[in-house]
């Protein structure tokens, strides 16, 4: 089977690599550049019937692995946006989610912007080209266990560093960001090579040169072999029927299409209104159950959140639960800590938190922001989870 690959740029000046791969004969039938995506109608031709899948550059995609309840069903999915929400600096509304593998109680996520997808996906219909499969080129490169994989494509690196994790730019800063990763690690990091490009000597790092071939040629056989695509949900490609639309009139077609078109859109209006309120108020319920976990029925959320709110502002002699959180936001701002449960004791006046932080100095700056707020606070126990660090403070006016 043929193939057609084409590697897009992030705007349409970069250069358009592409390669016809055919998977059973296992050889090259033809490969080039275009100098930009505005050249890519003179593919049309090369194209013909073959399935075209389209890479992206992998800077333009944040890779995630999103942790979800146990047992998580379609609702906690369609809320995978809002967990994601405060690790985005951009409106969640304008980006797209696409969903990878699930295993465990880990979600795969790419996230994207919607107004790229449609910038790529314009670039190939304005081309007359029909693609079947958008695929992050990071994600196109041989998994390496226990180390990174590299290929340069002209003046740029993609890298690969485990099932759903990549970096992709420029060389001048790739290289750097490499050799920065690898001074912290214990052990040499080892990078299997599939490019002949020199590099200069990086600190802590083993280079294992590998069988070189043509990089589209790489990139091709794993976009074939990798099962997640980008076009999915809103950008999933509609089949269409051969012949069926030359038996109407054109008015006809016009009037039904502008009727279809109308109440697809406020079907799909309807069903993610529906959707995002049903997300926000398990979040609401999930949010309420970490505040408040002694509280085992709920019945009415909102209701029970301002009854609660009430007695914590009327404990506490003359601190409240939420004047110390609002004179706190400051420090949980500035350092970069995130609370994730809370309880507070009225007699003692003192609040009790989880918090967690991306390292052991976020924490210690943390505390020292709110000792200057005029608080007492002792620290517990410290873990480390992942890439991150989770403590016990306990706060006092």
């Amino acid at each position: 089977m043929e193939q057609l690959v084409v590697r897009l740029g992030s705007s349409v000046t970069e250069r358009v690599h592409w390669l016809v791969w055919s998977s059973q004969e296992e050889e090259i039938i033809a490969s080039g550049e275009l100098e930009d995506a505005s050249l890519l109608d003179s593919l049309a031709e090369r194209a013909g019937q073959r399935p075209i899948t389209a890479l992206v550059p992998g800077s333009d995609l944040f890779l995630k692995w999103v942790e979800l309840p146990k047992k998580a069903g379609r609702k906690a999915i369609a809320a995978v946006p809002y967990m994601l929400e405060d690790e985005l600096s951009v409106d969640i509304a304008e980006q797209f989610f696409a969903m990878g593998d699930h295993i465990d109680d880990k979600q795969a996520v790419a996230v994207v912007s919607r107004g790229k997808m449609q910038q790529w996906l314009e670039w190939i219909a304005n081309a007359g080209l029909n693609c079947s499969k958008i695929v992050p080129d990071v994600l196109a490169l041989p998994v390496q266990q226990d180390s990174w994989s590299m290929l340069a494509l002209g003046e740029q690196l993609i890298v690969r560093q485990n099932s759903w994790e990549g970096i992709q730019g420029d060389a001048s800063w790739v290289v750097p960001a490499i050799e920065h990763f690898a001074k912290k690690q214990e052990v040499p990091l080892e990078i299997a090579d599939y490019s002949d490009l020199e590099l200069p000597h990086l600190a802590n790092t083993e280079i294992v040169k590998q069988q070189l071939d043509v990089p589209m040629q790489i990139l091709a056989q794993g976009a074939k072999s990798c099962k997640f695509n980008l076009l999915q949900g809103d950008f999933k490609p509609k089949r269409q029927s051969k012949g069926q639309l030359s038996q109407w009139k054109w008015a006809a077609v016009l009037a039904c299409v502008a009727l279809v078109l109308t109440l697809v859109d406020k079907g799909v209006e309807l069903n993610s209104l529906n959707a995002q309120r049903d997300a926000l108020n398990e979040q609401i319920e999930q949010e309420y159950k970490r505040a408040f976990p002694e509280s085992t029925r709920i019945v009415n959320v909102r209701s029970q959140m301002r009854q609660k709110i009430a007695a914590l502002e009327q404990g506490g002699g003359s601190v409240s639960m939420l004047a110390i959180m609002t004179q706190l936001s400051s420090a949980f701002s500035a350092s970069n800590v995130k609370p994730q449960t809370l309880k507070y004791d009225s007699k003692r006046s003192e609040l009790r938190l989880l918090a967690v932080a991306d390292s052991f100095e976020e924490l210690e700056q943390f505390k020292r922001l709110a000792e200057e707020l005029g608080y007492e606070v002792q620290q517990g126990a410290i873990n480390n989870k992942d890439d991150q660090v989770i403590g016990s403070l306990s706060i006092r006016s």
